[in-house]
């Protein structure tokens, strides 16, 4: 017997969302959710349909079109974070956090370590801080300013990677600057032995060449409703030095 879930209109062309929606739209991606999970997504997307009433947060203007386009990306990009050679409590950046996605719905599933949310514009940075104070977020903070700047803040949040410095164990990055200049800024952000995860709409080069300061270690393909997107998963080349590193690049975002 197929479920039906009723949704409640609060105001005039405002949906608020149950966990049956968000775990019956997960379940047709292939995956199961808690209720728990269920319930905290679905707190995340009222919160996002709500603000972006006013600041424009995303473009899709709907709720199954922000869980198909855009939050189910987090839901594939758990098991494959998961997977991946972490310490048991790594200190993760997310570069250009924005509306919070891919990193609220991640932190959701997997909510291991501390999980920094980076975001240089003041709306965004003020939805992030609002977001996770009212989902309860473990271990999830937000940085409002520039990337280059994130060490102090870390510092004096007290937070440190396996290292023992600021320098993080994972960094994930979405559509934040093209990664041929995204790689030069991370170098400068992530421990030796951590990760860079780049969400993307192309599969990584296959010149080894084109990831300077970096090897390709992993890498995942998924589905979308647009197109096939892709994981890519890089570590620091150990044997590359500095001068193998360009220059960083400045982020606007």
């Amino acid at each position: 017997m197929t479920r039906t879930h009723t949704q409640k209109t609060t105001k005039p062309g405002l949906i608020t969302l149950g966990a049956g929606h968000v775990r019956q739209e997960a379940e047709a991606l292939g995956f199961e959710l808690t209720k728990a999970q269920g319930t905290t997504l679905a707190q995340y997307l009222n919160l996002l349909m709500k603000w972006s009433r006013s600041m424009n947060l995303v473009g899709k203007t709907t709720w199954p079109e922000i869980f198909r386009d855009l939050a189910a990306d987090s839901l594939y990009l758990a098991g494959f974070v998961a997977a991946q050679a972490l310490p048991e409590r790594p200190l993760s950046l997310d570069l250009g956090a924005g509306a919070g996605l891919p990193g609220i719905p991640l932190r959701v599933l997997w909510p291991a370590g501390d999980y920094v949310l980076v975001e240089l514009r003041e709306k965004r940075a003020i939805f992030l801080r609002q977001a996770v104070a009212e989902l309860g977020l473990p271990g999830v903070r937000v940085v409002h300013g520039r990337v280059e700047e994130v060490g102090p803040e870390l510092t004096r949040m007290g937070l440190a990677g396996r290292a023992g410095d600021t320098r993080a164990d994972l960094v994930v990055s979405r559509a934040f600057m093209p990664w041929p200049k995204l790689l030069p800024l991370a170098a400068q952000l992530i421990a030796p032995g951590g990760r860079l995860i780049i969400l993307s709409n192309e599969q990584p080069p296959a010149d080894p060449a084109e990831l300077p300061g970096f090897v390709l270690v992993d890498s995942r393909d998924y589905p979308s409703t647009e197109r096939t997107r892709y994981f890519w998963s890089l570590s620091p080349d150990a044997g590359a030095g500095s001068e193998g590193v360009p220059a960083p690049e400045s982020a606007s975002r």
